[in-house]
């Protein structure tokens, strides 16, 4: 692949357990604008949740399948769904896991790119959740239990999130700026890329009287998109290469 291709960012796909329009979306994609990519960075929540890699959900096989036939890296990054995501099943598909955050050198120039959970400070609900489930201890706990236990965990872990989230107001589930900052002052790079608010945009910002960018991906079961970046720089895009409608960006 050429040096000049350009790099490709997703998140937030919440695939489910069984193959539908949303895999097949996927699976489009990938044999689509990511056969042109030179590198494919995958943001977290890639799935709707994740009870461990030996459960074998059809939808995450075939994605599986479908990933491990890219020949450009591929890196993963947890989201807060499927934090539990494993070297086995990283594998089967070809990928490497990541650090969140991660910093990568993309056609532009450097970047830091996280799933996003960790700048939405002000939920102070999820970070306590966030915290609990990043834990050796109870990832180990849980993951000792038989599969259908898990998956029955896993499903009222989500109804209780959605429950929770209609509650919130929407300021509180998205990033808290002076964590937006101290994550552009950690990393010292002028790009930010993210999922997890589903609030897409490429907001220009200052932080410390330097200019930022922080890029931010669409879910994909609202209206999905890709960020690609060259280097000129970031483009929010729809699966069909057009550029992502501006009525649907939060700026």
């Amino acid at each position: 692949m050429s040096a000049r291709a350009p790099a490709l960012v997703i998140s937030d796909l919440h695939l489910d357990r069984e193959p539908g329009p949303l895999l097949e979306a996927t699976l489009a994609f990938l044999e689509g604008p990511a056969r042109a990519a030179s590198s494919l960075y995958i943001l977290g929540d890639l799935f709707e949740y994740w009870v461990g890699d030996d459960a074998g959900f059809p939808a995450a096989e075939r994605l599986a399948a479908g990933l491990k036939t890219l020949d450009i890296p591929v890196a993963f990054i947890h989201g807060n769904r499927d934090f539990l995501v494993g070297e086995a099943y990283a594998a089967r598909a070809g990928m490497q896991l990541a650090p969140d955050p991660l910093h990568a050198a993309l056609p532009c120039g450097p970047a830091v790119l996280l799933h996003g959970d960790s700048l939405c400070t002000d939920d102070t609900e999820h970070m306590a959740f966030r915290q609990q489930v990043r834990s050796g201890e109870w990832q180990r706990t849980f993951l000792a239990h038989p599969l259908e236990e898990r998956i029955r965990q896993a499903e009222a872990m989500r109804a209780a999130s959605r429950d929770s989230g209609q509650m919130k107001a929407a300021a509180i589930m998205d990033v808290n700026a002076e964590a937006v900052a101290g994550t552009f002052r950690d990393a010292d790079v002028p790009l930010m890329i993210h999922g997890h608010t589903h609030r897409p945009a490429i907001h220009e910002l200052t932080v410390d009287g330097q200019p930022r960018q922080r890029c931010v991906l669409p879910a994909w079961d609202e209206h999905p998109g890709y960020l690609e970046i060259d280097a000129t720089g970031p483009v929010l895009r729809q699966l069909d290469g057009s550029p992502y409608p501006e009525h649907l960006l939060c700026t």
